[in-house]
């Protein structure tokens, strides 16, 4: 969702004011990324880069762009829809086609618009299951006039208490199983693991801001508990085998003030705004009877699908903002370090480091380790190395004397304190996934469509098709990930390399895409790239060559892209994992047929972005549904390879 209005009027200098006094090195730089060869030329600054193999990491032949309502893979792959909106998690209410299901039973079901997901194995014998597990499914939107049978009229209590309920997290737990010839992954019904996550449920919040005055409502006097998640979009996974699950455009829930805070007003929450229009039914979403609730969103949320009876937890020492996704691995020293983007146009990409090491031994402790840590923001230096500034309160300007009273303030106002110590205004940074062998970390900037003033990390003005960067922690020659300094670079611009404007052609090596969005890291070190191009894009202008959204493959030796999946009409491709053989990938086709504004018409809930609109995953006609598929190779092998 690229809709948010830009809130980010912090006096940042784009690099453009930065260049002055720039090495002759990265003069030649600037010079590069202006003819859109970027990294595959200078990478690294002359700093080690990966040693391509002498054939490609990619196992599967290309196959084309497509506008069709189907999802399309490469010959000798099978595909299954595995988990849709409304499905029962469990032994439950089943979907009903009209949409006629209640409150309640959607508390049973699939919530909407799946987006990032994780599989967790079972362990036997000390071995991880490739054929069972429990996975987990975020469910980041509700879409009002598909999810009741007369659409967002007549809006009521028990329309509110759906909505809320198709929010959240599922866990499920999953099986693949063999009946004669017919090989599938199914739930396991009944399962003592299935779970509902949604916007009601009780939640704890740890951390330097738990129960300080600005996390207290007229429901929680102690500041220490909270009702729910929502705008669920990706997510991040712990050594611990947690799951973390991330709140990101949390401000469209809010009907603001007419005359907004400079707080409200830097994370978009303003008068007549709130379009799920929660705030008539529930005043918690309503600022002018609950100023506070607001601040107790858009946090990183930990769930333990183990153990169905747990509280989740909001660990406010990660930061509030819109959190795209959480990707956590660890220092070489075992201190815990979480990567996250701020998913909106000029926003700012983020770093924490635990301030204590993970012990394998006990894994249970490991909760603590995001209690208590420093948060740190990036900022990009024109010479292609860059810092990680520290968001900690007494350091860098963040005092009282510019607004801070404390460090829980500096964590509830994040974005205020990364514009007051010269983060890099970013092209709405995205998931970012680390290189299993090599800690090499890439981030997707999406898009920015209003960007004028370009600089190297973001090169390029009226950026609509997005691009990739990367960087390696520390001396840029290691996985020195708590590092407070980085070698950074361009992976690739994307574009389209028949667009008549040479700034919009990009530096593809292999399949034209647009907006990268999801990001994620197979063992074997291949970059899987998920798109999100808009609904009020795609297909259309300049997007018109690049079709349906896709799924891609980079072998980032090389540099070479492959097209592996096409989407249905209108949807997103989200929510990468893998059962541990790499013999399952599971993926997340998301809206689709979204039409133009991200919503469908009450009164024609079935007619899309484009004619026919999409009637995935059915179709038969029926309403579309977000949905959670598996694709395996015939012979089993590695997905991919």
């Amino acid at each position: 969702m690229d809709d948010d209005p830009v809130s980010n009027d912090s006096p940042n200098p784009h690099f453009e004011q930065l260049l002055t006094a720039l090495a002759p090195h990265a003069q030649i730089r600037r010079r590069l990324l202006q003819l859109g060869l970027g990294s595959v030329v200078l990478p690294f600054l002359g700093l080690p880069a990966l040693a391509a193999a002498d054939r490609s990491e990619i196992g599967f032949r290309a196959i084309a762009a497509s506008t069709e309502d189907l999802v399309r893979v490469p010959e000798a792959y099978i595909l299954q829809v595995l988990y849709a909106w409304g499905d029962p998690i469990s032994n439950g209410p089943a979907f009903r086609s009209d949409a006629g299901n209640s409150a309640a039973e959607q508390a049973e079901q699939a919530g909407m618009h799946h987006d990032g997901m994780h599989f967790f194995p079972f362990v036997s014998h000390g071995q991880p299951s490739s054929t069972h597990g429990l996975l987990c499914v975020n469910h980041e939107y509700t879409d009002e006039n598909l999810l009741h049978p007369d659409g967002g009229a007549n809006w009521s209590e028990a329309k509110t208490l759906k909505s809320q309920n198709a929010h959240g997290v599922s866990v499920i737990e999953i099986e693949l199983t063999s009946r004669c010839k017919d090989v599938r992954w199914q739930l396991v019904r009944p399962s003592t693991y299935a779970r509902r996550i949604t916007a009601r449920t009780p939640m704890r919040i740890d951390g330097p801001a738990a129960g300080t005055a600005a996390m207290r409502t007229r429901d929680d006097a102690g500041g220490q508990r909270v009702a729910g998640t929502l705008a669920n979009c990706a997510m991040g996974v712990t050594p611990w085998g947690t799951y973390l699950t991330c709140e990101e455009h949390f401000n469209a829930y809010f009907n603001g003030l007419d005359q907004p805070t400079p707080t409200q007003k830097r994370y978009g929450i303003r008068a007549r705004s709130a379009g799920y229009r929660w705030h008539e039914h529930d005043r918690r979403f309503d600022v002018a009877s609950e100023p506070n609730e607001a601040n107790r969103f858009g946090w990183v949320v930990e769930i333990d699908p183990w153990n169905p009876g747990s509280e989740p937890v909001k660990h406010t020492a990660l930061g509030r903002f819109k959190h795209e996704g959480a990707m956590l691995t660890l220092a070489g020293d075992g201190r815990v370090v979480v990567y996250m983007g701020d998913d909106e146009a000029f926003e700012y990409l983020y770093k924490y480091v635990s301030r204590d090491r993970f012990d394998a031994g006990k894994p249970g402790g490991g909760a603590a380790l995001l209690a208590l840590g420093t948060l740190y923001v990036a900022r990009f230096a024109a010479d292609g190395r860059g810092q990680w500034i520290a968001l900690q309160h007494g350091q860098n300007g963040l005092d009282a004397a510019h607004g801070f009273a404390d460090q829980a303030d500096v964590l509830i106002h994040t974005r205020q304190a990364a514009d007051r110590v010269g983060a890099t205004k970013m092209d709405r940074p995205e998931w970012v996934a680390v290189h299993p062998r090599t800690g090499e970390v890439y981030c997707s900037l999406t898009n920015n469509r209003q960007r004028s003033a370009v600089d190297p990390a973001n090169p390029r003005a009226d950026n609509s098709f997005g691009h990739i960067i990367r960087w390696r922690e520390g001396d840029g020659q290691g996985a020195a990930a708590a590092a407070t300094s980085f070698a950074w670079d361009i992976f690739v611009l994307c574009g389209d390399p028949q667009h008549p404007d040479p700034d919009k052609r990009g530096n593809i090596r292999g399949d034209a895409f647009a907006s990268p969005d999801g990001l994620w890291f197979d063992p074997d070190g291949r970059l899987w790239i998920a798109t999100d191009i808009s609904g009020s894009a795609v297909n259309r202008g300049d997007h018109e060559r690049f079709g349906n959204n896709q799924l891609l493959v980079a072998d980032v030796a090389s540099g070479e892209i492959r097209r592996f999946l096409t989407g249905p009409r209108g949807c997103e491709i989200t929510g990468l994992t893998a059962s541990p053989d790499g013999c399952n990938l599971f993926i997340n086709v998301q809206h689709p047929g979204e039409v133009v504004g991200g919503r469908f018409a009450p009164a024609k809930p079935l007619t899309g972005a484009v004619w026919p609109a999409s009637q995935f995953p059915e179709l038969t006609g029926g309403r579309p549904r977000s949905a959670t598929m598996v694709i395996r190779r015939q012979d089993g092998g590695i997905v991919g390879c």
